[in-house]
């Protein structure tokens, strides 16, 4: 989805993994704005599953921050090792999923969002950008078959807290037995594309 020319100037230089980076830690804290309302009525340790977005997007500003101690080598040269699997795994799936999951939600909504058409779009352009952003972690991590196994656990039971609990972010509508399907389908579907997307950690690799 991003080819290796685009990766290598985005991952390899200073100057555009630091912009990157902190693009990611400001959208974060703007995504936390449209949660804060919410939630104090949220057990605090719970946030993470409660703040979807802002959670992808702190998982991928971890994820890329790996990278400064690569910096002046080549992509090829990056360290891998479990701990990474892990996280780089997570921060895909994390941003495929709610990248999508907004997507859905506002159109499932459409009409309660219409007034407002100028953030609408605004919004689902940024989002699907989380997409695009995913596809730059398989150019430096590697996942492993248990990164995709927590990573799907993880997804299905931030799903069943979402809609089994109430806890699913604030909505212009109910969302109903559709958005929550929906929601389980992209979570399924995320991990399979990371499983698609991803190298995987060889043995060597483990220790490295």
């Amino acid at each position: 989805m991003i080819g290796r020319r685009h990766a290598r100037y985005y991952l390899e230089n200073a100057p555009s993994l630091v912009w990157l980076v902190a693009l990611n830690a400001a959208a974060m804290l703007v995504g936390v704005r449209f949660y804060v309302e919410t939630m104090p009525g949220v057990f605090t340790f719970l946030w993470p599953l409660y703040a979807d977005s802002p959670t992808a997007l702190f998982l991928v500003t971890l994820s890329l921050a790996t990278l400064f101690a690569n910096l002046g080598r080549p992509l090829e040269e990056v360290a891998h090792n479990r701990v990474l699997a892990y996280l780089h795994t997570l921060a895909f799936v994390w941003l495929v999923k709610y990248g999508l999951w907004t997507v859905v939600a506002l159109h499932l909504g459409f009409w309660q969002y219409f007034p407002s058409l100028n953030d609408y779009w605004f919004i689902v352009l940024t989002h699907l950008a989380f997409v695009l952003e995913a596809y730059l972690i398989p150019h430096y991590g590697r996942t492993t078959p248990g990164a995709l196994v927590l990573a799907l656990v993880l997804l299905l039971a931030n799903d069943l807290y979402d809609y089994g609990f109430g806890y699913h972010p604030p909505l212009e509508y109910d969302p109903g037995l559709t958005l929550a399907l929906a929601t389980v389908a992209l979570s399924v579907a995320s991990v399979a594309l990371a499983a698609r997307a991803f190298d995987r950690l060889g043995p060597a690799g483990a220790s490295d």
